[in-house]
This record gives C-alpha cells, sequence and structure tokens, in this order.
C-alpha cells in the first residue's frame, strides 16, 4: 500500500497546472493547503510563519511544476518543496526563537494571582496534547525537524537523509537526541506542574 495515494483528479490538474492553467493550480492548492500548512507549523511552532512559508511552498510550486516529473508521489514531491522552503527559513533567520508570551509573561510579584481548583479530567487529553506540542516547539530546530519528519510524518531515515542533505546516521542520531531532548521536557514539565 502506498503512503500517498493518488487523489482524484490530482493528475489531470497536475498536468493542465504545467501547461499555464491557474484554474488546476487553483484545485492542487485547494487539495494540498492545509498538509504544507500543517508541516510548516510543526516544524516552526509559529503560525504566522507557518502562513507565510506555506504561501512560499505553494509559490515555489507555481515555478517549478514544469519540474514534476512523476518519478514520486505529488504530494511526497510537494511535501520535500515545502521542506525545502522551511530549511531555507531556518537557515537564514538563523536566530533562536523566544515565544512571545515568555516574554510578556509577568513575573509572580507582580502578576495577577492564579487560583488553582481541581482538575478537569474532561481537559486533561487536551492538555496533555499542549503540553506535548510545546515540548516540540521547544526542541532545537534541527532536532525538532527530524523529528517532525520521522516521528509525525512518518519518512523513514534514508528519505530524510536525501531531504536533509545527511547521513543516515546522523538523521538517527538527530531522532534520538531530540526524544531523549523532549522526554527531559516533558518530565520537568510535570514537576514544574505537581509544584504549583
Amino acid at each position: 500500500m502506498r503512503r500517498n495515494p493518488p487523489i482524484a483528479g490530482e493528475a489531470e490538474a497536475i498536468a493542465q497546472a504545467q501547461a499555464g492553467d491557474g484554474r488546476a493550480f487553483e484545485t492542487l492548492y485547494s487539495l494540498h493547503k492545509r498538509r504544507v500548512y500543517s508541516l510548516c507549523l510543526r516544524m516552526l511552532g509559529n503560525v504566522a510563519e507557518a502562513e507565510d512559508l506555506t504561501q512560499e511552498a505553494f509559490m515555489q510550486l507555481y515555478r517549478k511544476i514544469g519540474t514534476f516529473r512523476g518519478d514520486s508521489a505529488f504530494s511526497t514531491w510537494l511535501h520535500r518543496l515545502a521542506v525545502n522552503v522551511v530549511l531555507m527559513h531556518l537557515r537564514r533567520k538563523g536566530l533562536p526563537q523566544v515565544s512571545l508570551e515568555e516574554t510578556l509573561e509577568p513575573s509572580q510579584d507582580d502578576g495577577p494571582r492564579k487560583d488553582i481548583g481541581a482538575r478537569d479530567l474532561m481537559l486533561s487529553g487536551s492538555i496533555d496534547r499542549v503540553t506535548l506540542e510545546r515540548a516540540v516547539e521547544n526542541l532545537p530546530p534541527g532536532y525538532r525537524l527530524v523529528f517532525v519528519l520521522h516521528d509525525v510524518e512518518g519518512y523513514e531515515h534514508n528519505e530524510i537523509a536525501t531531504m536533509l542533505d545527511c547521513s543516515i546516521g546522523n538523521s538517527k542520531s538527530q531522532l534520538h537526541k531530540a526524544r531523549m531532548k523532549l522526554r527531559d521536557l516533558l518530565r520537568t514539565g510535570q514537576r514544574k506542574e505537581a509544584a504549583q
């Protein structure tokens, strides 16, 4: 079974978009915009940047659709194009990200008092997911990238190595380090929660 089965009407839309049909390109955008945005958001952890880079990925697609030869599934090819857009952004940026919440959150002395009530068991699954997403966002960019590609998107190490132009061993090492760091971040978060 193929990981990315063809979508009905996709092949025709690709051929028409390659011939310059704007409506066919709109069809491809509609079919793939959510997945590309989701990938950008998971890799960056920033909604505004994810939106910008989703648009950048589709602009790249518009420019490069003529180079798609069909050697792989279109969704895989587009996914790699989007990953490359994000990687180029991260290389250009090169700066550590600081969450606005961290810079704007008041200290305990001058901030509002928090009254803690009983745990809402209905929300605990949502909170766990949010905690995990925040921990993933706090991974260093290289670790986060390999973690998202392997554990979230399901790519194999050889595919990741090709996408990132690194060795398979490097991909495995980065994933191991990402998982260890993620485990530490989650433990630290649980200790902080228990102390409150």
